[in-house]
């Protein structure tokens, strides 16, 4: 099973520590971020999906415009924009990029926030039954050979085709991400990938256990799966838990100054209450996961940490790729400083790692 690294990049330089100074889509900074992740051996780069942010379609393709090899893994939310329109403009982007798109689902939790794109569902079982209609379409317009007719609760499509198809036979590979039963389920039926947050060893085993039997109801293989995480590095161990913790007193100050700070309520995701029950747990998860930044801001986002030096980072990779894990999302608290540092220290480490386990695991069969 190969192993793949995933990057993020912002429309500006921004984070839990980072007060935006410049203006909200900063091409400039989105090139080095995205021309840094290349030089850095990431496989793609992750480009977000929010109901008051730009565009990450448009940002995605200017991003493949001005690399060669990076993939965008391009973040879009189900019941905003018709399957059908949505298929053939990921298809367009993918012949034009050579087969360097995949899609990453978000249902979306926060029904407030869904509000503001004019969602009406605000049930979040709904909004994962309509989600499975969507990709029921949008798979069906990258696939079928003729028109086809669709009719479901949320679409109806009659005589649905798309004459551009992606790059790749069967469709552009997509991610799934959700924690609740209802993401799990439909994650078992469309996932090429079923995307999860930094989670503790115990989490990991129980939901790739669930998305595999859902993937079972299905008859379909197991998809992979992909664990997001934010490494903090540093030369020593005793340094990197000093970083840390300069990062939690710069994320806490900032927290009353900027409002950045998203405290879970009666909509937080699943997914940020499971990171949330783990906080509570203790600070330092298994062997270094790092839980103080998913409890100050509600975790609302990937933001359990590892922390360690490269060596001892990319060993809790490899125990998380024992199980299961095969596509590591990563981005830093200093989001292209961290990313270029990924790149020589931790990327590199991590794949010679898990290939030597592969070299010993063969030698031992034989």
């Amino acid at each position: 099973m190969s192993v793949e690294f995933i990057g993020f990049i912002t429309n500006n330089n921004s984070s839990e520590i980072i007060v935006r100074s410049g203006p909200i889509l900063d091409v400039p900074y989105i090139e080095a971020v995205a021309k840094a992740h290349e030089l850095a051996g990431f496989d793609r780069a992750l480009l977000a999906f929010h109901s008051t942010i730009p565009d990450a379609l448009q940002v995605g393709q200017h991003v493949l415009g001005i690399t060669k090899k990076l993939k965008v893994m391009i973040a879009q939310r189900p019941g905003f924009t018709a399957p059908t329109l949505l298929a053939r403009q990921l298809a367009t982007i993918d012949q034009l990029s050579g087969g360097r798109v995949s899609l990453h689902v978000i249902t979306g939790g926060n029904a407030t926030e869904l509000r503001a794109d004019g969602n009406t569902l605000d049930d979040k079982d709904e909004r994962y039954a309509r989600t499975d209609e969507f990709l029921d379409i949008v798979r069906a317009e990258w696939t079928s050979e003729n028109p086809f007719d669709y009719h479901g609760k949320y679409y109806k499509v009659e005589k649905g085709f798309s004459q551009i198809k992606p790059h790749q036979p069967g469709g552009i590979y997509t991610f799934v991400g959700g924690g609740s039963d209802a993401a799990i389920e439909v994650a078992g039926k469309h996932a090429d990938t079923f995307a999860l947050w930094g989670e503790s060893y115990a989490q990991v085993r129980d939901v790739t256990a669930r998305v595999k039997v859902a993937a079972a109801k299905h008859g379909r293989p197991a998809p992979r799966f992909s664990l997001s995480v934010r490494p903090i590095l540093a030369d020593t161990e005793e340094k990197a838990w000093a970083k840390a913790e300069e990062i939690l007193a710069r994320a806490t100050a900032l927290q009353d100054k900027t409002g950045y700070r998203k405290p879970a309520d009666g909509h937080a995701t699943a997914g940020a209450r499971r990171l949330l029950a783990l906080a509570e747990q203790g600070t330092r998860i298994d062997k270094r996961l790092w839980t103080e930044i998913a409890k100050l801001t509600g975790a609302n986002s990937n933001t359990t940490a590892l922390v360690g030096t490269p060596e001892q980072v990319a060993e809790v990779f490899g125990d998380y790729y024992d199980l299961g894990i095969s596509h590591f999302l990563i981005r830093g608290f200093d989001p292209l400083i961290d990313a270029i540092e990924y790149g020589r220290e931790l990327i590199p480490r991590t794949r010679e790692l898990i290939a030597g386990r592969a070299t010993a695991r063969g030698v031992a069969a034989e």
